[in-house]
């Protein structure tokens, strides 16, 4: 089919105004003027006065979590809100997890993510909840083990066989050793060398606290405190987080560093040399007050920045509604901190940035020939000069949204 929209924003290149996309099968086949298109194979679907966009990218997310929106008080400590999420975790049943794990999808496509990067700390899940989405889900298995019992090789054999197990569902596979604090050493190395065996993408919380930043720099602060009879703290009080994951061969291009809100000047030259990727979670980032995040830094040190949502237990309501999975509100929500970031930039980290960070330059998070056909479009009457500012400041669902060439359910054109 070809499809036809006032602006398109194929993002690789300048808006087109009174632009179009040719697709075959469930892949992009070409992008340009609407009147260079037309005479194209197939079926003419006109969107009107409506920007036409790849979906976006989510960097970070936690689907498994997503009931757990506004349970959790914002003022209490970094601390007591681990103990907190760990307390509700206990109680829910594997039927509970695997309804919050939909909801969650449905929110995401709902608010024009395509494609996200999930942790998943119940794996054998997926096997319900993969199939019954349209949405293209990068689930990395999260691995939790800070006392070495089990030992680092056990665990990192189990995660092996159930990346195996779901060889044949759809979305790709990668592993989340979950922190430096609630992972040994060992295991972390373990995780990296897995990974770099098989070819996975590996993400992890990151220097996300000042807690966390003075357990591991100095040897110090509530999580030290809390942590000291559960772990060995002979990784404490010597490097920044940062620094630890470069002494233990994890930074590389394979590696997504989520959060780095606590990072020093070096930490930041780490994450550019070793060309490892940062997720920034704007919402989440906010709901713990965390000092300004530095994201024109990151930036100019030419580090692969891109956004998540994070999960709903680290976002705060809005009005006395609920919060939802949404990236346009984290785009905007990155604006209201950082007001000198173009809307081009932020776009771009919702979308290609976050492609490149998983894997897929070319194939997810552009409107290029052969990248799949994952496209939204929202509704818009101005020139393609606004046309960036218009999809960060978008608010509500997409009007019209696709995954490899299919329209989603509900959101045909």
């Amino acid at each position: 089919m070809i499809l036809r929209a006032r602006v398109v924003l194929p993002i690789s290149r300048p808006p087109l105004e009174n632009g179009a996309v040719e697709i075959t099968r469930n892949k992009v086949a070409a992008v340009g003027a609407w009147p260079s298109l037309r005479a194209g194979q197939g079926p003419v679907v006109d969107l009107g006065d409506r920007i036409l966009a790849p979906g976006l990218v989510n960097g970070h997310c936690h689907l498994e979590y997503t009931r757990m929106a506004g349970r959790l008080p914002a003022a209490i400590p970094f601390v007591e809100w681990i103990q907190a999420i760990i307390a509700s975790k206990q109680r829910w049943s594997d039927a509970v997890f695997q309804r919050s794990w939909l909801a969650g999808a449905r929110m995401l496509l709902r608010h024009g993510v395509t494609s996200v990067a999930d942790i998943s700390a119940v794996p054998h899940l997926l096997e319900q909840v993969l199939p019954q989405s349209p949405l293209r889900v990068f689930s990395f298995l999260e691995v939790i083990g800070p006392d070495n019992k089990p030992p680092a090789v056990d665990l990192v054999r189990r995660a092996r066989e159930s990346i195996k197990a779901l060889s044949t569902l759809p979305g790709s596979r990668g592993l989340s050793p979950h922190a430096l604090y609630s992972t040994t050493p060992e295991l972390m190395r373990a995780c990296a060398a897995l990974g770099r065996k098989h070819r996975w993408r590996l993400t992890s919380h990151v220097a996300e606290s000042a807690a966390e930043f003075d357990m591991f720099r100095h040897g110090r602060g509530p999580l030290h405190a809390w942590l000291q009879s559960r772990r060995d703290m002979g990784d404490c009080g010597r490097r920044t987080p940062v620094q630890q994951l470069a002494q233990l061969g994890v930074l590389g291009p394979g590696f997504l560093a989520v959060h780095a809100n606590y990072l020093t000047p070096s930490d930041i030259n780490l994450l550019s040399e070793s060309q490892a990727h940062v997720v920034h979670c704007p919402r989440s980032h906010a709901f713990f007050g965390h000092r300004p995040f530095p994201a024109a830094k990151l930036i100019r040190a030419n580090v692969n920045l891109c956004l998540g949502t994070d999960s709903l237990a680290s976002v705060k309501a809005c009005s006395g509604l609920e919060p939802e999975l949404d990236l346009f509100a984290e785009m905007r929500a990155l604006v209201q901190a950082a007001p000198g970031l173009e809307p081009a930039t932020v776009v771009r980290l919702a979308t290609i940035n976050g492609a490149r960070a998983l894997g897929w330059p070319g194939r997810i998070g552009e409107l290029t020939p052969g990248a799949y056909a994952d496209l939204i479009a929202i509704p818009y009457a101005g020139t393609p000069k606004e046309a960036y500012a218009a999809l960060v400041n978008h608010t509500g669902p997409v009007s019209a949204a696709m995954t490899a060439g299919c329209w989603l359910p509900g959101f045909a054109n």
